[in-house]
């Protein structure tokens, strides 16, 4: 009964109200409100071709030494390709959110993809160092879209009480594709030569590509503009702004904002170091392991790229033990606040935090006792496993982190605080890369790889002192934090 009154309030509203706003919770346009076999599908196609933008970056370190020979530079030179490409992953939101604000997540999908493969196609056909950096520097730019555009597209889908279940699979997926990349890539400059791994991420590129093409706008301005234009009425409100108001309103939005955030806001600037610095990590390993297993253990070109496999099964691991936590501790918690606490109350943040106090001591010491039996007294399968565990602490304080500062900052600075996090992750691991083979080279595993982990264990209490003071972090906050 009450249903068919829902219905019938719904078919008597005017036509400009069903354009302004969904028509309660059951509007089937609305994408939560999809199928749930389009929303599994969408979500899987926008998350791998995510996983691309990671896989292009670090398949080319595969071949370094390669690049090196063939243009007559140094091998600091030949990683600047790796490194550009991350710069230009963090400078590509300057593209995608403008986009993707004023003609939806679709058209960001359709257009973005193409023009990566084609820098990417460049790079491959490349007869000298600076237009191979030039064109991996671009091809990283429209790479990045992809990666905030799935973000958000995971974020229409899904109501925030059960977005840590989706996203960590989603968060897992760029360190899952910076550590299969170097694996592939191995054995496809291995057979074929360096160019070959360009030319193998465009067919990554278009096997991702077309099950995108399949999904349907999640978008809610979107959309609404579009049911406005079907009924003839007036849909949401426009702002009309002329170029020098559009290029200061995106500018503000998606490079001063964030930056001034990542400077005065303490939860940013801690998330965004510590998320940052285990980016940086990730990319150290991608340049540094192969030295590391043909240094200490002598394993020729296909064991190295072979070692990539513990790197691998720790990424593939960290989304279980995301969603476990979730459901054991996470909403059983979540279930006994509303039912004890006003409606408009809000669930603390600092309970997205559970997998980040668990992981933040694991990771330097799954790093000091990977630095440490990486030697040949001890079976290569040592030290392999313990990176692979040091990457699965890895995420699980990335997530968590994520999580909770998206969720300490709600819809309306949230994707602010998203921006100075991609720009300081992509930042730093486009420098990492820069020192690190000559850090291992020079220390050696156990002091290069021990210097990595006193850092993560000097920024280990960072989500402790979040849970403990992540109120009082929040209240001093210049911007409005909203559910």
């Amino acid at each position: 009964m009450e249903k068919n009154e829902s219905h019938l309030e719904q078919s008597t509203r005017p036509p400009a109200q069903h354009a302004k706003d969904w028509n309660g919770k059951d509007d089937p346009e609305n994408p939560r409100n999809f199928s749930l076999s389009r929303r599994v599908f969408s979500t899987i196609a926008v998350t791998f071709l995510a996983f691309v933008s990671t896989f292009a970056a670090s398949m080319y370190s595969a071949g370094i030494a390669e690049v090196s020979s063939t243009f007559n530079v140094s091998e600091e030179v030949a990683i600047l390709p790796l490194s550009l490409y991350n710069l230009g992953l963090a400078a590509g939101p300057l593209i995608g959110a403008p986009l993707s604000e004023t003609a939806g997540r679709k058209v960001v999908i359709l257009i973005t993809p193409p023009i990566f493969a084609l820098f990417t196609l460049g790079a491959g056909f490349s007869t000298n160092i600076t237009s191979l950096v030039v064109c991996r520097f671009f091809a990283g730019v429209f790479a990045a879209p992809a990666v905030g555009n799935a973000s958000a597209t995971i974020t229409d889908y899904t109501a925030g009480r059960y977005r840590a279940i989706s996203m960590g699979f989603y968060y897992s997926v760029p360190f899952f594709g910076a550590m299969l990349g170097p694996l592939v890539g191995g054995f496809v400059s291995e057979a074929k030569g360096w160019r070959w791994t360009q030319w193998t991420t465009i067919f990554f590129i278009v096997a991702f590509y077309i099950p995108v093409l399949f999904t349907k706008e999640t978008y809610k301005k979107t959309i609404l503009q579009r049911r406005a234009k079907k009924l003839g009425v007036e849909g949401p409100p426009h702002i009309e702004r002329s170029i020098a108001e559009t290029l200061h309103h995106f500018a503000t939005t998606l490079l001063l904002r964030p930056i001034h955030m990542l400077l005065t806001e303490p939860i940013v600037t801690l998330v965004c170091m510590y998320n940052g610095f285990l980016f940086g990590l990730m990319y150290t390993f991608v340049v540094a392991s192969p030295w590391v297993y043909q240094h200490y253990y002598g394993l020729g070109f296909t064991g190295q790229s072979l070692s990539f496999l513990g790197l691998i099964t720790g990424a593939l691991l960290a989304p279980f033990p995301l969603i476990l936590v979730d459901l054991v501790l996470y909403q059983p918690r979540l279930k006994r606040f509303h039912e004890t606490k006003p409606e408009d109350e809000r669930f603390p943040p600092e309970h997205r935090l559970y997998p980040a106090l668990i992981a933040s001591f694991l990771l330097p010491a799954f790093l000091f006792l990977f630095a440490w039996t990486a030697r040949p007294s001890i079976h290569w399968i040592v030290p392999i496993v313990f990176q692979g565990l040091a990457i699965l602490a890895s995420l699980l304080i990335y997530a968590s982190a994520n999580l909770f500062m998206m969720d300490s900052y709600g819809p309306l600075y949230g994707a602010s605080a998203a921006g100075a996090a991609m720009l300081s992750r992509y930042t730093l691991s486009a420098v990492f890369p820069l020192f690190s083979l000559q850090m291992y080279r020079s220390l050696g595993v156990g002091w290069a790889t021990s210097l990595l982990a006193f850092c993560t264990l000097a920024m280990a209490p960072i989500p402790w002192l979040f849970w403990r003071c992540g109120e009082r972090l929040r209240g001093r906050t210049k911007y409005e934090t909203s559910a």
